[in-house]
């Protein structure tokens, strides 16, 4: 039902800017939890089949950082211009579960052709599709937003501000996994790459809410204060053995500021808009 609906927000001519952060925000943590789903079908690497978890680390990355991408456009253009790629990715996930549910995990667990199996070649197209056409066509937006002076930030400073936290975050992430004594990621990794998720999604939603309201993005998002603490203890050898344990309180605290601040802008733009949020009833005014 994605695409559909915005279209059944302006028939019943409830569109909102609420619809348009909820519809977008969800799609921000969905889109990693799409990934973390992908990861239990195709089973994780044993030496001969499946994927290891460095490999669904950079697939993650790769997705996460091609949907902040799309946004940063619409924080510079004002248009949100979604590739066809977006919509190939979703037809491969339902036709991934259906040969799943279909064949039997037996599938990834056999080459396709040549020695490669299914999913080398679905991290293949996941590359080529967004380094080499979903990211040079938001360069082109951007560059022909130029050409048109129809760009809404003049500065180049203003205009890569939205890009600093998220980077950020990947590289203290790919710090804490290339360099944690104790390989989280092997041994924790849906728990991590959870955490990853749901940061990425917190991180992009105020990109969003910037991009909404015509505002300008903070540099430093509060996450990567304690998640640098954390991945400096980690890497030093503080944690030792609570490195597992601290990252699942990370995970806990980080989930619940996600779902916390959701809610409170749920809220606030419900009372702002006068609406609720899931009835097509206007509120009483008080």
């Amino acid at each position: 039902l994605d695409s559909i609906d915005g279209k059944h927000a302006r028939r019943t001519q409830s569109s909102t800017p609420l619809g348009e952060l909820f519809d977008h925000g969800l799609d921000s943590w969905a889109t990693s939890i799409f990934v973390l789903s992908f990861f239990s079908v195709c089973s994780r690497d044993n030496g001969k089949t499946g994927v290891s978890v460095y490999t669904m680390y950079i697939y993650l990355s790769i997705v996460l950082f091609n949907f902040m991408c799309s946004h940063w456009e619409k924080y510079n253009t004002g248009v949100l211009f979604l590739p066809w790629g977006y919509d190939i990715s979703q037809v491969v996930l339902i036709a991934a579960y259906l040969l799943t549910g279909t064949v039997g995990v037996e599938v990834w667990q056999k080459p396709l052709l040549f020695g490669y199996y299914i999913t080398d070649v679905l991290v293949i197209l996941l590359i080529g599709f967004s380094l080499f056409l979903s990211f040079p066509q938001t360069l082109y937006n951007i560059h022909r937003a130029h050409l048109k002076k129809t760009l809404k930030n003049d500065s180049l400073y203003e205009g890569l501000l939205p890009l600093v936290s998220p980077l950020l975050l990947f590289v203290l992430l790919t710090v804490w996994v290339v360099l944690s004594p104790s390989n989280i990621l092997a041994k924790q990794p849906r728990l991590f790459l959870w955490m990853v998720g749901v940061a990425f999604s917190n991180v992009i939603c105020k990109v969003i809410i910037c991009q909404m309201s015509s505002t300008r993005p903070e540099l430093f998002h509060w996450f990567l204060f304690p998640l640098a603490l954390v991945v400096y203890a980690a890497i030093s050898g503080l944690l030792g053995w609570m490195e597992e344990a601290v990252l699942g309180v990370f995970t806990a605290l980080v989930t619940a500021a996600h779902v916390h601040y959701g809610v409170c802008v749920g809220r606030q733009l419900s009372e702002h808009l006068n609406i609720y949020i899931f009835s097509l009833k206007k509120r009483v005014q008080e």
